[in-house]
Protein backbone atom coordinates (compact mmCIF):
# COMPACT_ATOMS: atom_id res chain seq x y z
CA UNK A 1 0.00 0.00 0.00
CA UNK A 2 1.24 3.45 -0.81
CA UNK A 3 1.59 5.50 2.36
CA UNK A 4 2.70 9.08 3.03
CA UNK A 5 3.16 8.61 6.77
CA UNK A 6 6.55 6.90 6.85
CA UNK A 7 7.94 9.68 9.03
CA UNK A 8 5.33 8.85 11.64
CA UNK A 9 5.91 5.11 11.91
CA UNK A 10 8.39 5.33 14.79
CA UNK A 11 5.88 7.28 16.83
CA UNK A 12 3.13 4.92 15.80
CA UNK A 13 5.16 2.02 17.12
CA UNK A 14 5.62 3.78 20.45
CA UNK A 15 1.89 4.26 20.68
CA UNK A 16 1.19 0.54 20.26
CA UNK A 17 -0.74 -0.92 23.17
CA UNK A 18 -4.03 -2.72 23.63
CA UNK A 19 -6.92 -2.13 21.25
CA UNK A 20 -10.02 -0.11 22.15
CA UNK A 21 -12.79 -2.11 23.69
CA UNK A 22 -15.16 -2.49 26.55
CA UNK A 23 -18.75 -1.52 27.20
CA UNK A 24 -20.16 1.70 25.85
CA UNK A 25 -22.97 3.86 27.03
CA UNK A 26 -24.50 7.05 25.72
CA UNK A 27 -23.52 9.81 25.58
CA UNK A 28 -20.66 8.24 23.62
CA UNK A 29 -17.10 8.58 24.84
CA UNK A 30 -15.14 9.81 21.85
CA UNK A 31 -11.49 9.86 21.03
CA UNK A 32 -8.47 8.83 23.05
CA UNK A 33 -8.74 5.88 25.43
CA UNK A 34 -7.56 6.38 29.02
CA UNK A 35 -5.45 3.22 28.88
CA UNK A 36 -1.87 4.34 28.27
CA UNK A 37 -0.07 1.05 28.77
CA UNK A 38 3.66 1.48 28.07
CA UNK A 39 3.14 5.13 27.10
CA UNK A 40 3.41 7.81 29.78
CA UNK A 41 1.35 11.00 29.50
CA UNK A 42 4.52 13.08 29.06
CA UNK A 43 5.97 10.85 26.33
CA UNK A 44 2.61 10.70 24.50
CA UNK A 45 2.42 14.50 24.58
CA UNK A 46 5.99 14.79 23.29
CA UNK A 47 5.25 12.32 20.49
CA UNK A 48 2.23 14.37 19.45
CA UNK A 49 4.29 17.55 19.41
CA UNK A 50 7.02 15.94 17.30
CA UNK A 51 4.53 14.48 14.85
CA UNK A 52 2.56 17.73 14.61
CA UNK A 53 5.77 19.51 13.66
CA UNK A 54 6.34 17.31 10.64
CA UNK A 55 5.49 19.02 7.32
CA UNK A 56 2.45 17.46 5.65
CA UNK A 57 2.82 16.10 2.15
CA UNK A 58 0.51 17.59 -0.44
CA UNK A 59 -0.30 14.00 -1.44
CA UNK A 60 -1.96 13.27 1.91
CA UNK A 61 -5.43 13.73 0.38
CA UNK A 62 -4.91 11.64 -2.77
CA UNK A 63 -5.66 8.25 -1.23
CA UNK A 64 -7.93 7.85 1.77
CA UNK A 65 -5.53 5.32 3.32
CA UNK A 66 -2.73 7.90 3.27
CA UNK A 67 -5.03 10.45 4.85
CA UNK A 68 -6.45 8.26 7.62
CA UNK A 69 -3.02 7.13 8.81
CA UNK A 70 -1.89 10.75 9.01
CA UNK A 71 -5.20 11.74 10.63
CA UNK A 72 -4.71 9.09 13.34
CA UNK A 73 -1.05 10.06 13.91
CA UNK A 74 -1.00 13.84 13.74
CA UNK A 75 -2.96 15.79 16.36
CA UNK A 76 -2.69 19.06 14.48
CA UNK A 77 -3.98 17.57 11.25
CA UNK A 78 -6.80 15.79 13.09
CA UNK A 79 -8.04 19.01 14.67
CA UNK A 80 -7.89 20.76 11.30
CA UNK A 81 -9.84 18.01 9.54
CA UNK A 82 -12.90 17.72 11.80
CA UNK A 83 -16.02 19.78 11.14
CA UNK A 84 -16.82 21.18 14.58
CA UNK A 85 -19.22 21.03 16.24
CA UNK A 86 -19.12 17.38 15.19
CA UNK A 87 -22.51 15.69 14.94
CA UNK A 88 -22.87 12.43 16.89
CA UNK A 89 -25.96 10.39 16.02
CA UNK A 90 -27.16 7.32 17.92
CA UNK A 91 -30.59 6.07 16.88
CA UNK A 92 -33.03 8.94 17.28
CA UNK A 93 -30.65 10.87 19.53
CA UNK A 94 -28.37 13.57 18.12
CA UNK A 95 -25.60 15.27 20.07
CA UNK A 96 -22.55 17.25 19.10
CA UNK A 97 -19.03 17.58 20.40
CA UNK A 98 -17.09 20.82 20.41
CA UNK A 99 -13.47 21.34 19.51
CA UNK A 100 -12.54 21.84 23.17
CA UNK A 101 -14.10 18.50 24.18
CA UNK A 102 -12.56 16.38 21.42
CA UNK A 103 -9.85 13.90 22.41
CA UNK A 104 -7.27 12.51 20.01
CA UNK A 105 -8.63 9.49 18.09
CA UNK A 106 -5.82 7.09 17.27
CA UNK A 107 -8.05 4.44 15.68
CA UNK A 108 -5.92 1.32 15.11
CA UNK A 109 -2.57 3.04 15.65
CA UNK A 110 -2.37 1.65 19.20
CA UNK A 111 -2.21 -1.89 17.88
CA UNK A 112 0.08 -3.45 15.28
CA UNK A 113 -2.60 -4.38 12.73
CA UNK A 114 -6.00 -3.45 11.41
CA UNK A 115 -8.75 -5.32 9.61
CA UNK A 116 -10.77 -4.75 6.45
CA UNK A 117 -13.81 -6.58 5.07
CA UNK A 118 -14.35 -6.76 1.30
CA UNK A 119 -16.86 -8.59 -0.86
CA UNK A 120 -14.66 -9.08 -3.92
CA UNK A 121 -11.20 -8.50 -5.34
CA UNK A 122 -12.70 -5.71 -7.44
CA UNK A 123 -13.88 -3.95 -4.30
CA UNK A 124 -10.35 -4.17 -2.92
CA UNK A 125 -9.11 -2.11 -5.86
CA UNK A 126 -10.88 0.93 -4.38
CA UNK A 127 -7.92 1.20 -2.01
CA UNK A 128 -6.02 2.86 -4.87
CA UNK A 129 -8.89 4.96 -6.22
CA UNK A 130 -7.89 8.63 -6.05
CA UNK A 131 -11.37 9.74 -7.17
CA UNK A 132 -13.15 8.59 -3.99
CA UNK A 133 -15.17 11.28 -2.27
CA UNK A 134 -16.68 9.31 0.64
CA UNK A 135 -15.26 6.84 3.16
CA UNK A 136 -16.39 5.42 6.49
CA UNK A 137 -14.12 4.04 9.22
CA UNK A 138 -16.00 1.48 11.29
CA UNK A 139 -15.21 0.32 14.82
CA UNK A 140 -17.10 -2.95 15.17
CA UNK A 141 -17.75 -3.88 18.80
CA UNK A 142 -18.75 -7.53 18.50
CA UNK A 143 -19.45 -8.00 22.21
CA UNK A 144 -21.71 -4.94 22.33
CA UNK A 145 -23.47 -5.55 18.99
CA UNK A 146 -22.60 -2.00 18.00
CA UNK A 147 -20.78 -0.35 15.11
CA UNK A 148 -19.39 3.16 15.47
CA UNK A 149 -19.03 4.82 12.07
CA UNK A 150 -16.80 7.80 11.34
CA UNK A 151 -18.04 9.45 8.13
CA UNK A 152 -15.41 11.25 6.04
CA UNK A 153 -15.97 13.28 2.88
CA UNK A 154 -13.50 14.89 0.51
CA UNK A 155 -14.61 18.39 -0.36
CA UNK A 156 -12.53 20.93 -2.22
CA UNK A 157 -9.81 18.28 -2.34
CA UNK A 158 -9.56 17.87 1.45
CA UNK A 159 -10.72 14.89 3.51
CA UNK A 160 -12.76 15.92 6.55
CA UNK A 161 -14.61 14.09 9.33
CA UNK A 162 -18.19 15.34 9.25
CA UNK A 163 -20.22 12.94 11.37
CA UNK A 164 -20.17 9.99 13.75
CA UNK A 165 -22.99 7.46 13.84
CA UNK A 166 -23.62 4.60 16.24
CA UNK A 167 -25.37 1.72 14.50
CA UNK A 168 -26.80 -1.46 16.00
CA UNK A 169 -24.83 -4.36 14.58
CA UNK A 170 -27.88 -6.10 13.05
CA UNK A 171 -28.39 -3.01 10.85
CA UNK A 172 -24.90 -3.22 9.36
CA UNK A 173 -24.60 -4.67 5.82
CA UNK A 174 -22.06 -7.18 7.19
CA UNK A 175 -24.27 -8.20 10.12
CA UNK A 176 -24.81 -11.84 9.13
CA UNK A 177 -21.13 -12.42 8.45
CA UNK A 178 -20.07 -10.66 11.65
CA UNK A 179 -22.42 -12.81 13.73
CA UNK A 180 -20.81 -15.84 12.11
CA UNK A 181 -17.30 -14.46 12.64
CA UNK A 182 -17.93 -13.84 16.35
CA UNK A 183 -18.72 -17.54 16.84
CA UNK A 184 -15.99 -18.63 14.42
CA UNK A 185 -13.20 -17.06 16.50
CA UNK A 186 -14.67 -18.04 19.89
CA UNK A 187 -15.60 -21.68 19.27
CA UNK A 188 -12.85 -23.98 17.96
CA UNK A 189 -15.29 -26.78 17.13
CA UNK A 190 -17.51 -24.42 15.17
CA UNK A 191 -14.40 -23.06 13.43
CA UNK A 192 -13.41 -26.51 12.18
CA UNK A 193 -17.00 -27.18 11.09
CA UNK A 194 -16.83 -23.95 9.07
CA UNK A 195 -13.82 -25.00 6.99
CA UNK A 196 -14.22 -26.10 3.38
CA UNK A 197 -13.15 -29.67 2.62
CA UNK A 198 -10.18 -28.19 0.75
CA UNK A 199 -8.82 -24.71 1.43
CA UNK A 200 -6.83 -22.90 -1.24
CA UNK A 201 -3.54 -21.74 0.22
CA UNK A 202 -0.91 -19.29 -0.98
CA UNK A 203 2.04 -18.10 1.07
CA UNK A 204 5.77 -17.36 1.09
CA UNK A 205 8.15 -20.21 0.42
CA UNK A 206 10.11 -20.83 3.66
CA UNK A 207 13.13 -21.77 1.55
CA UNK A 208 13.00 -18.75 -0.79
CA UNK A 209 11.83 -15.31 0.33
CA UNK A 210 11.15 -14.28 -3.28
CA UNK A 211 8.84 -17.16 -4.14
CA UNK A 212 5.27 -18.05 -3.24
CA UNK A 213 3.96 -21.55 -2.72
CA UNK A 214 0.42 -22.58 -3.59
CA UNK A 215 -1.55 -25.63 -2.66
CA UNK A 216 -4.44 -27.00 -0.67
CA UNK A 217 -5.02 -27.37 3.06
CA UNK A 218 -7.42 -29.89 4.52
CA UNK A 219 -9.15 -29.25 7.88
CA UNK A 220 -6.80 -31.75 9.54
CA UNK A 221 -3.87 -29.37 8.98
CA UNK A 222 -5.75 -26.10 9.62
CA UNK A 223 -4.31 -25.48 13.09
CA UNK A 224 -0.79 -25.44 11.67
CA UNK A 225 -1.67 -22.61 9.28
CA UNK A 226 -4.40 -20.76 11.19
CA UNK A 227 -3.66 -17.04 11.68
CA UNK A 228 -4.40 -15.22 14.91
CA UNK A 229 -7.90 -13.84 14.43
CA UNK A 230 -8.83 -10.69 16.38
CA UNK A 231 -11.68 -10.98 18.85
CA UNK A 232 -13.95 -8.46 20.54
CA UNK A 233 -13.42 -5.58 18.13
CA UNK A 234 -12.68 -5.22 14.43
CA UNK A 235 -11.99 -2.25 12.22
CA UNK A 236 -13.32 -1.82 8.72
CA UNK A 237 -13.07 0.91 6.11
CA UNK A 238 -15.88 1.37 3.62
CA UNK A 239 -14.46 3.02 0.51
CA UNK A 240 -17.08 4.96 -1.45
CA UNK A 241 -20.47 3.33 -1.78
CA UNK A 242 -20.41 -0.33 -0.69
CA UNK A 243 -21.60 -3.09 -2.98
CA UNK A 244 -24.81 -4.93 -2.25
CA UNK A 245 -24.22 -7.90 0.09
CA UNK A 246 -22.86 -10.97 -1.70
CA UNK A 247 -22.09 -14.56 -0.79
CA UNK A 248 -18.39 -13.81 -0.31
CA UNK A 249 -16.36 -11.97 2.30
CA UNK A 250 -12.62 -11.32 2.25
CA UNK A 251 -11.22 -10.55 5.69
CA UNK A 252 -7.87 -8.75 5.48
CA UNK A 253 -5.52 -8.53 8.46
CA UNK A 254 -2.91 -5.92 7.62
CA UNK A 255 0.17 -5.05 9.67
CA UNK A 256 0.77 -1.36 10.30
CA UNK A 257 4.56 -1.22 10.49
CA UNK A 258 5.70 -4.72 9.57
CA UNK A 259 4.26 -5.12 6.06
CA UNK A 260 2.53 -8.38 6.93
CA UNK A 261 -0.82 -9.16 5.35
CA UNK A 262 -3.25 -12.07 5.59
CA UNK A 263 -6.36 -12.57 3.45
CA UNK A 264 -9.03 -15.05 4.51
CA UNK A 265 -11.86 -15.70 2.07
CA UNK A 266 -15.26 -16.99 3.18
CA UNK A 267 -18.10 -18.09 0.91
CA UNK A 268 -21.75 -18.72 1.67
CA UNK A 269 -22.44 -22.35 0.78
CA UNK A 270 -25.90 -23.84 1.28
CA UNK A 271 -26.73 -21.14 3.80
CA UNK A 272 -23.51 -21.51 5.83
CA UNK A 273 -20.30 -19.53 5.72
CA UNK A 274 -17.25 -21.61 4.84
CA UNK A 275 -13.57 -20.62 4.89
CA UNK A 276 -12.33 -21.46 1.40
CA UNK A 277 -9.03 -19.61 0.94
CA UNK A 278 -6.03 -18.43 2.97
CA UNK A 279 -3.36 -16.11 1.59
CA UNK A 280 -0.41 -15.10 3.78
Amino acid sequence: MKRCFIAFMFAAGLLASCSDGGKMSLPIHLGEETDTTNVSADSASLQDELIAGEPMSEAVDELFDDFIFNFASNRRLQMERIKFPLMVIAGDKTDSISRSKWKMEYFFMKQDYYTLIFQSQQEMEQLNDTSLQEAVVEKIFLDDDLVRQYHFSRRSGRWMLYEIRDQLLPRNPNAAFLAFYKQFVADSLFQHESLAAQIDFSGPDPDDDFQQIEGMITPDFWDAFRPDFPMGMLYNIVYGHPQSPTGQKILVLRGIANGLEVEVTFQLQHGRWKLVKLTT
